[in-house]
């Protein structure tokens, strides 16, 4: 979109749709009601049997649980950076004290929310793209929309987490952002704008959105009127996040912590075959070089315009065909595997697609880059350095962009697109990419076993779990650290290193300021504080700190997880800082299971 004109729709093959415009003249409001319940509907539908299916088995103690563990400080009233160390702004933190307010067990409602999450990404994506308000989507588009989004979620858990957060800003915030823009109403726009900003405190590698919305909204005609409020309402929630650290005593340590991390810089996508390029003939990546011969040919044919007569028509269609098949197979090659590289190939294959849109079509397809660069920003990861989480988009808006500069797409669509034909074959799309990812997890949930051996429910542990299955060896392992609660009853608690998760599912309160302790979490001050932290339990008792002697390596392979251990035994420890804390702290040694620690009533 250029100076507030739109651009030319870029369509799936469906029917004409009418007017989004108050549910068209004439229909009655009932209509227009109607057609939103029955989004809501699909999107709640297909959150809570992904959740009941797939999301629910498996269980790791150490991410999944580590957002709602700092939301859980935050609803205790901890402010971030001052009590909470983070080498991430704690935005997602603040999002996900919502979770505890959802009806059912926590851990079960916040999965859900998370593929709800997932899902409207996706929707917003989609929208931006095809040029079509999600309110005339028929069945067809509505289940292309539905298997992307799962195709997003591939083998990922269904968790809290804050890249989720932060796709799911960016693309709500950009939709909105462009509603406003092309209606000229204030409040779309003002809130896909506070949206945008909000992204950048989920986690660093976001700040490229609030740009993006910045730069897109001083694009458009009488920016000076507006330029006030909208920067505002982009800093709106910067502005009430850095008040609220500054009042608690923590700007200085929110500055050390935000800028005390590991950088990264995207090289592993940017450098997809530069380390080995013999990689470009194989699976996966082979799928690129697939994709490029055939993007240079398509241009080739479509840039002659109609001098190749029926036989360049023809050729437009069959090498778009080809270029859906290498994205296709780039999902079948890659297996929902991250060593696989599918994703960076996706994201590659999508950059090739926006330079074929843009050479026939004369201008630069904005939403496609828009996805484009949430895949980049989603990449900059220390542990998932790769677009995974954006898989289904890259794919779709590829495909899109193709399928928008070939010739007679309307005379296609009236011979070939019927609402059967569309909502069939969209139906069975659905099915497939669901197939897929139940299969995927079926065979090896996230850090645990395949389903057949997913057989304990930790409902009866903790109540907040209830119906989250795991392996019988990480059921025993959190039941130990229950067992170990009852027995030792203290005001303060931690579970160190690797369990975030028994905080919020145990109403803990940790005394120390960090959840998860990993090398790469430890930033400012966090040894000296939580070494200082051992000093003060040890002046005021009350309190109980265990430690773990089974490694989640351990636990994810199935066990094995002793019913008990020396109190001598060696805990896990990834920088020496919890050997530190053990020997520090003076409280009376004891045993839990496979923990070892220290207690002081």
């Amino acid at each position: 979109m250029r100076n507030g004109k739109e651009e030319a729709s870029v369509d799936v093959a469906s029917p004409a749709l009418p007017s989004v415009a108050a549910g068209g003249p004439g229909r009655p409001r009932r209509a227009v009601v109607v057609r939103w319940a029955v989004h809501a509907a699909w999107v709640a539908g297909l959150a809570f049997v992904t959740e009941l299916r797939v999301g629910r088995f498996g269980f790791h103690p150490t991410d999944q649980g580590f957002i709602l563990a700092q939301a859980w400080r935050v609803l205790q009233g901890e402010v971030p950076h001052a009590d909470i160390i983070s080498a991430r702004p704690l935005g997602s933190a603040i999002l996900h004290v919502a979770d505890f307010a959802l009806p059912g067990p926590l851990f079960f409602s916040s999965s859900v929310f998370a593929m709800v999450e997932i899902i409207f990404a996706t929707i917003a994506f989609a929208a931006l793209v095809m040029r079509r308000p999600v309110r005339t989507w028929g069945a067809g588009r509505t289940a292309l929309v539905a298997a992307t989004a799962l195709i997003n979620l591939n083998g990922f858990p269904l968790m809290a987490w804050h890249t989720v957060d932060g796709i799911t800003l960016t693309a709500c915030g950009a939709w909105a952002l462009d509603a406003g823009l092309r209606s000229g109403r204030a409040l779309p726009r003002l809130g896909g704008l506070v949206l945008l900003g909000s992204a950048v405190f989920m986690k660093q590698s976001f700040v490229p959105a609030a740009l993006i919305g910045l730069a897109w909204t001083l694009s458009y005609p009488d920016r000076r009127r507006r330029l006030v409020p909208d920067v505002l309402a982009l800093g709106a929630f910067g502005i009430g996040y850095l008040a609220w650290v500054t009042a608690g005593g923590g700007f200085g340590e929110m500055v050390a912590q935000l800028t005390g991390g590991i950088p990264v810089y995207g090289e592993r996508l940017l450098g997809l075959w530069l380390d080995d390029p013999g990689a470009l003939m194989l699976p996966p990546v082979r799928e690129l070089t697939f994709f490029a011969a055939i993007a240079v040919v398509l241009v080739l044919v479509r840039l002659t315009g109609d001098r190749l007569g029926v036989a360049g028509r023809a050729a437009s269609w069959l090498l778009a065909l080809g270029g859906a098949a290498a994205v296709v197979w780039t999902m079948v090659d890659g297996r929902f595997t991250g060593s696989s590289r599918w994703a960076d190939v996706l994201w590659w294959i999508l950059a090739m697609a926006v330079v074929v849109h843009a050479t026939v079509c004369k201008r630069l397809p904005w939403a496609g880059l828009l996805v484009l660069a949430t895949g980049f920003m989603t990449s900059l990861s220390w542990g998932n350095d790769t677009p995974t989480l954006l898989t289904g988009s890259l794919a779709l808006t590829a495909l899109l962009l193709v399928a928008g500069i070939l010739p007679e797409r309307a005379l296609v669509r009236r011979r070939f697109a019927r609402p059967w034909v569309t909502a069939t074959a969209g139906l069975t799309i659905v099915a497939l990419c669901g197939w897929m990812v139940v299969a995927h997890h079926d065979e090896a949930a996230y850090h645990d076993l395949s389903h057949d051996k997913l057989t304990a429910d930790l409902g009866t542990v903790s109540p907040a779990m209830a119906g989250i299955r795991t392996n019988p060896a990480t059921f025993a392992y959190v039941a130990q650290i229950r067992d170990c609660l009852n027995r030792y009853p203290a005001g303060r608690v931690a579970v160190l290193p690797d369990n975030p998760f028994a905080y919020p599912a145990f109403g803990l309160r940790n005394p120390f300021p960090l959840e998860w302790p990993l090398p790469a979490e430890i930033v400012g001050d966090a040894p000296e504080r939580m070494l200082a932290t051992a000093d003060r339990l040890n002046r005021e008792g009350d309190y109980l700190v265990i430690f773990e002697t089974v490694s989640n390596e351990t636990l994810a392979d199935g066990g094995p997880v002793p019913a008990s251990v020396p109190p001598d035994t060696p805990n896990v420890d990834y920088t020496g800082l919890e050997n530190a804390i053990r020997a520090k702290l003076t409280g009376r040694p004891v045993v839990c299971g496979s923990f070892v620690g220290k207690w002081s009533s």
